[in-house]
């Protein structure tokens, strides 16, 4: 699997992180690129306010689709 995201990228959690009391399939968007395969990731609730900002690795999160699948995320054959 493709584990390069960009900016603005909706995201999930893949597991639970409980010392942020954020949970597996929580919901938030790429803001920033830190590192290769690190990036800052905001979360916020369905008014907008964020309740976490973190730095993850990208093996700690899954790419949501809300549409067709473009190229770069479709499965190689």
């Amino acid at each position: 699997m493709d584990k390069s995201f960009r900016i603005l990228d909706v995201v999930a959690l893949v597991e639970n992180l409980p010392e942020r009391k954020l949970w597996r399939g929580q919901v938030g968007t790429i803001i920033e690129d830190l590192a290769p395969g690190v990036h800052e990731v905001e979360f916020c609730d369905n008014a907008g306010r964020t309740y976490a900002s973190l730095a993850l690795p990208a093996t700690r999160l899954m790419l949501l689709h809300h549409g067709p699948v473009e190229q770069r995320y479709a499965a190689v054959a």
